[in-house]
């Protein structure tokens, strides 16, 4: 009798392998999933903005990133706001993680164009501009804007931007929570402008002795959940208006050239031709430069024999508080029909929120 020698099983071998595969191929269906909803969703969102009276439109749309990333690209997209403002992009990219599809980044790789309803055309262009969202899913999702080293330019004829360029420029929107731990329908929101430059002979430039504009603003926007509805042929802002929104607890810095400000407002708001009203208390150190400047801009709607007085005012004000050894000048910043006061000075036409 001749012993023979079993062969072992190749099994074990296998096994892993085909573990592999069921979780590729069930990651796969995932991944299918997932992106079939996000082109649903995106699909029913133009439709509900166009209902509204948007106009959204694109060349062309493509989903990719398999496997581990959801990629939404667009071309030649096109959003037109009611009141006629508009945001135009050769191209758009959007990604998310496919393990976690409510946190998005959007990048403009060849940058934006700007539409301003009634002012004309400005392009947009830098070393960066993306935003980022997370939680989509929440009430308010948690927003960040930021461009890096942008450029402004203004199409020929079209009413000039009054900012050049900058190192950044920032934006960000949280939701705003009441305690620690309970959200409301206010949203807090932060604006970070560093090193901008104005356009030349406008009123940035002049109000910046030609320097560099870097300013930091902190506010609460009430009733923010107004904002999602899109707004009307008025603007974005016009039914939020209406409802009684507010900007509270208003909070900033300002660096202009050799002029500083702190700034504090417990409330703003806009009256009913879309321009703000309300005070803004400023603490300002070397104020005159700054309104010297602002008085000799050659273009743009300053006013400026309300700059030259505020400018004297402000110099008599500063040669007193040098006097008794006060650095910090206080300041009320006046919003009110339809103009910028500083004190009996009228400086210029108060900011148009729509």
């Amino acid at each position: 009798m001749t012993d023979t020698t079993k062969r072992p099983s190749r099994k074990g071998l296998y096994a892993p392998f085909i573990l592999v595969l069921i979780a590729l191929a069930v990651w796969t269906g995932w991944w299918v999933f997932l992106t079939r909803q996000i082109d649903t969703r995106l699909e029913a969102q133009v439709q509900t903005l166009r209902q509204d009276g948007w106009d959204v439109r694109f060349a062309d749309k493509t989903i990719t990133g398999w496997p581990f990333r959801a990629r939404v690209g667009l071309t030649q997209l096109v959003v037109q706001t009611p009141s006629g403002h508009a945001i135009n992009a050769a191209e758009l990219n959007a990604e998310a993680n496919a393990y976690q599809p409510t946190k998005w980044v959007v990048v403009a790789p060849q940058g934006l164009m700007l539409t301003r309803a009634g002012k004309g055309e400005v392009a947009v262009k830098g070393d960066a501009i993306r935003m980022s969202a997370s939680g989509i899913d929440q009430r308010w999702p948690n927003l960040a804007l930021e461009m890096v080293n942008p450029v402004f330019t203004t199409q020929t004829g079209d009413e000039p931007f009054p900012i050049a360029r900058a190192a950044r420029i920032e934006l960000y929107a949280r939701p705003h929570l009441e305690g620690s731990t309970t959200p409301t329908d206010d949203v807090d929101v932060m604006f970070r402008l560093v090193d901008g430059q104005g356009r030349a002979d406008g009123p940035v430039e002049g109000f910046a002795q030609d320097g560099r504009l870097t300013t930091q603003l902190e506010a609460v926007i009430g009733q923010a959940s107004l904002l999602k509805t899109g707004g009307d042929a008025a603007g974005v802002f016009s039914a939020w208006t209406k409802a009684g929104g507010t900007f509270r607890n208003v909070r900033g810095d300002l660096q202009a050239g050799d002029s500083r400000a702190t700034l504090s407002s417990d409330v703003l708001r806009a009256d009913a031709n879309g321009r703000l009203t309300g005070q803004v208390e400023l603490q300002a150190q070397k104020p005159l430069p700054a309104l010297a400047g602002l008085m000799a801009t050659r273009q743009g709607p300053v006013n400026r024999i309300g700059a030259a007085g505020a400018a004297a005012a402000a110099g008599a004000a500063q040669a007193t508080g040098k006097a008794t050894g006060q650095e910090q000048l206080p300041l009320t910043l006046v919003f009110r029909d339809g103009r910028t006061w500083l004190g009996p000075f009228p400086l210029a036409p108060a900011p148009k929120l729509f």
